[in-house]
C-alpha cells in the first residue's frame, strides 16, 4: 500500500534539481504547492512528504517554512551520509533531526540514509549499526539506502559523472548486497523486525524487482521508499512498467516519490530541471495518485453517487 506521497528528491542538490535556473527555490515551492493541492483533491486522508533534503539542510527548510511550503505538507524527508558525502560526523544525527522538526514544525522522516562500502565493508557495517542506534525512537521512518549495489555499467544519477572523483564511484557501493548477489557484511546485522525500511531506486523496467522483493519479505521488511518517475511516463509502456511495481509493492508501506521532469517539459532538456509549467507536474501526481493510492469510499450514498456521475 501507498502510506505517503513524497513530492520530489534532493531539490537541494544540483544532481536532482537545477536550481541555477531556480536561485531562490521559488520555482520548486510553487511546484511543491500545486502537486499537494492537486493530491489531496484525489485524497485528502494520503500524508505528503517534502521531497528528501540532501544532507538534511535545514536552511533550506527555513527557505520552504518562509514560502509557506509547510502549510501544504504533513512530513519533512531528509537525506543524510556523513560517512561519504556531508561535511558533518555521524554524531551529528539527534541534533539535525531535532533541527529539522523545530524549523519546519513537522515530524522528521529519514528518507535516504546509507554508509557505502567503498572503503572497507566493515565501515558500512559500522554505519548501519551507529545509524540505527543514533535515529531509533526520534523519527518514525528510517530508509536504508539502499538493498543493491548499483551495477557497474549503469550510470549513477549525478550531474557531472566521473568528473566527480571517488564522490561519484561511491554512488555504486551503497548496497547491502553486491551487483553480482552476493551479501555484504552489514547485511547479516540488517535488522529482521520490521523497523528499519528500504529506500530502493527502481529504473525503467528494472530486473532487480522481482529479487528485491523476496529480499526484503524474506528479512522481514515492511517500509520501502521508491519512485515513478514523471520523465519515465512518456516512455511507450510506461504504464504499464508502473503497473507491474506497484503491485509487486503491495506487501510494503511505501513512500511514493514523484520527480524527474520529461526533458520536453523542462526549462532545460534534462530531468533535473525545472518544469516549465508547474502545473503539468502536478496533473501528474494527480494521474500518479489516483491510479495507484485513491481514496477509499467508507459511505455507500457516496460510492453510488461517484458512480452515477462517471
Amino acid at each position: 500500500m501507498v502510506e505517503a506521497v513524497v513530492l520530489w528528491n534532493e531539490p537541494n542538490n544540483l544532481s536532482h534539481w537545477n536550481f541555477q535556473l531556480d536561485p531562490g527555490w521559488s520555482r520548486f515551492a510553487d511546484m511543491v504547492k500545486l502537486g499537494s493541492t492537486a493530491i489531496r483533491n484525489v485524497n485528502t486522508d494520503l500524508p505528503i512528504v517534502l521531497g528528501g533534503v540532501s544532507s538534511c539542510d535545514c536552511d533550506f527548510l527555513r527557505t520552504m517554512a518562509n514560502y509557506g511550503v509547510m502549510d501544504h505538507v504533513d512530513i519533512v524527508g531528509v537525506h543524510g551520509f556523513p560517512l561519504d558525502w556531508n561535511h558533518w560526523t555521524i554524531d551529528e544525527w539527534p541534533d539535525r533531526i531535532a533541527e529539522a522538526k523545530e524549523v519546519s514544525g513537522k515530524p522528521v522522516w529519514v528518507l535516504e540514509v546509507g554508509a557505502s562500502s567503498f572503503g572497507a565493508e566493515e565501515v558500512q557495517a559500522f554505519g548501519l549499526e551507529r545509524t540505527i542506534d543514533l535515529l531509533r525512537n526520534r523519527v518514525d521512518r528510517i530508509h536504508w539506502y539502499s538493498l543493491f549495489d548499483l551495477p557497474p555499467t549503469w550510470p549513477a544519477e549525478t550531474r557531472h559523472k566521473e568528473a566527480e572523483g571517488s564522490s561519484y564511484y561511491r554512488h555504486y557501493y551503497l548496497g547491502l548486497v553486491k551487483s553480482d548477489g552476493t551479501p555484504k557484511i552489514a547485511a547479516e546485522r540488517f535488522p529482521s523486525d520490521g523497523s528499519v525500511g528500504f529506500c530502493q531506486w527502481f529504473h525503467f523496467e528494472d530486473p532487480r524487482l522481482d529479487d528485491a522483493v523476496r529480499w526484503m519479505q524474506d528479512h522481514g521488511v515492511r517500509y520501502l521508499r521508491t519512485g515513478l518517475s514523471w520523465a519515465d511516463s512518456f516512455r511507450p509502456n510506461a504504464t504499464a512498467w508502473f503497473d507491474r511495481m506497484m503491485e509487486a509493492m503491495e506487501p510494503f508501506d511505501v513512500s511514493l516519490t514523484l520527480c524527474f521532469t520529461p526533458a520536453h517539459l523542462g526549462l532545460e532538456e534534462h530531468h533535473t530541471s525545472p518544469p516549465k509549467d508547474n502545473q503539468q507536474f502536478a496533473d501528474f501526481a494527480a494521474w500518479a495518485i489516483d491510479r495507484y493510492a485513491p481514496a477509499t469510499i467508507t459511505n455507500p450514498q457516496m460510492e453510488q453517487e461517484r458512480v452515477a456521475t462517471v
